[in-house]
């Protein structure tokens, strides 16, 4: 599209705004502002923008829990359990199964400048996010003698920065053929007005599309069918910052195959009603994700006959999807609905001077898709709860809650159940927490198994031990 043609469709789409400063433009920045121009679906664009106006969605009018296959307590569930971990098996030894991480996050509240992936959380060897599950997959690849594939999903933010992380790093011995990266789109940012907002003079105001663009991105670029290449039906999707995910959990998988299902979900269960995590239910008969802040106080503190929360199945953001479903939803065009979400949006005024927004103000409409959309629509859903200190450990904020020291701690917690089952005596504090820093790599051991051969000296407190 010429200059010209492109000046036409913005002036029809009253958009024309973003070339303002096109004359003052060096050939370079031209070339900038006319890619990201391209990229844009102005349709989309146009629907969305409409949509700003309109009266937000009627609210649920019948809110219900989801059944969830909970933690095994008897004979009969534990039989259950060792079915689907079998089916899991079984799918991982024929190739079936994929991973997926979602990566496409910078480590800026972590005060790290880059990929959020290369954050170093290991509690003695200081090993990264990336590195910790690339270790968990080859752990996996070399147990069922399988190949698992492994997709990481960048953003146009730290796509470059990942790529040289993992080709500085051999890609933690994975080979470069079975590792494949993809790209998750940005969408526009836009005023109250649905005017476009420029970020600089010669760049637009972009954002990643959520975490639901993963499903787009995976079609867009050929992944789905670089994966189906390899017979692969099967992927297993989790997000970077989770230091204790089970990656392509035999269990999880056998579950889900089992229920011929489309898409399912991990959940734990909720430490009290005033948590701030959306649960796995029905919405009117249809299986989605209710947001904390769309269910009634008085069903949030519902409660079964045995006190346990009515409305207690936490979603983690782990999920496994049928590879037909990822095709399904892309199908004739994205199936997935988009949200507007108001944000400070750093941006440009009309004579090209950064915006100084005031703390708190927010300037601007951001969109985003959220990949548990994609529940209702799959025709079959499995929900698992598992044991939050087992498997749930996200790193998102510099220090409190969810921050690198409580995950290190988490991982420490876990290593040291796994040393104690294996019969050493971990020394431990009067809270019961560890008195050494212990780190377990999952290369040595991804799930406490075979510690036991290892022959170790007493482990003496104060001290350091990498396994």
């Amino acid at each position: 599209m010429s200059v010209e043609r492109l000046l036409e469709t913005l002036r029809a789409r009253e958009q024309e705004q973003v070339l303002r400063f096109w004359d003052r433009l060096p050939e370079g920045e031209r070339a900038q502002l006319l890619g990201q121009l391209h990229a844009l679906d102005f349709d989309l664009l146009a629907r969305l923008t409409r949509e700003l106006s309109a009266a937000g969605g009627a609210p649920a009018a019948r809110i219900e829990p989801a059944p969830v296959i909970g933690l095994p307590k008897s004979a009969d569930d534990l039989r259950r359990e060792r079915d689907a971990k079998n089916a899991g098996v079984e799918a991982l030894r024929k190739g079936r199964v994929a991973a997926f991480l979602v990566a496409g996050g910078q480590g800026t509240r972590l005060g790290f400048d880059g990929p959020k992936g290369a954050f170093e959380i290991g509690p003695v060897s200081e090993r990264t996010l990336f590195q910790l599950h690339a270790e968990k997959i080859k752990a996996l690849r070399k147990r069922h003698k399988t190949a698992l594939p492994w997709v990481i999903m960048t953003s146009s933010a730290n796509d470059a920065a990942t790529r040289r992380y993992f080709e500085k790093r051999d890609y933690h011995g994975l080979g470069a053929e079975s590792v494949r990266f993809i790209v998750q789109e940005n969408m526009p940012a836009v005023d109250r007005r649905g005017k476009l907002l420029l970020e600089s003079r010669s760049s637009l105001a972009l954002a990643p599309n959520g975490h639901g663009g993963s499903i787009k991105a995976l079609h867009d670029s050929g992944a789905v069918a670089w994966l189906r290449g390899q017979g692969v039906d099967t992927l297993h999707y989790f997000q970077v910052d989770n230091v204790l995910v089970k990656i392509a959990d035999p269990v999880f998988v056998g579950y889900h195959l089992q229920a011929g299902a489309e898409m399912s979900s991990k959940v734990v269960r909720k430490r009290d009603w005033k948590e701030k995590v959306g649960v796995i239910g029905y919405l009117d008969g249809k299986l989605g994700v209710i947001e904390y802040s769309d269910l009634p106080e008085e069903q949030a503190k519902a409660v079964n006959k045995d006190g346990s929360l009515r409305f207690s199945a936490g979603s983690i953001a782990i999920h496994v999807l049928d590879l037909g479903f990822v095709e399904r939803l892309n199908a004739g065009g994205f199936r997935l609905p988009y949200h507007k979400a108001e944000k400070a949006v750093p941006c440009v005024d009309e004579q090209g001077q950064p915006v100084k927004l005031k703390p708190g103000e927010k300037n601007g409409i951001k969109f985003e898709t959220f990949v548990f959309d994609a529940l209702p629509q799959a025709k079959a859903a499995v929900t698992m709860e598992v044991a939050r200190e087992e498997e749930f450990a996200p790193v998102k904020n510099a220090e409190g809650e969810d921050s690198p020291a409580t995950a290190r701690a988490y991982l420490m917690r876990q290593y040291a159940r796994w040393l104690d089952a294996a019969g050493q005596k971990v020394p431990r504090d009067a809270q019961g927490e560890p008195r050494l820093r212990l780190e377990i790599s999952p290369l040595t051991s991804d799930d406490g198994s075979g510690l036991d051969r290892l022959g170790l000296p007493p482990l003496e407190a104060g001290t350091e031990v990498l396994l």
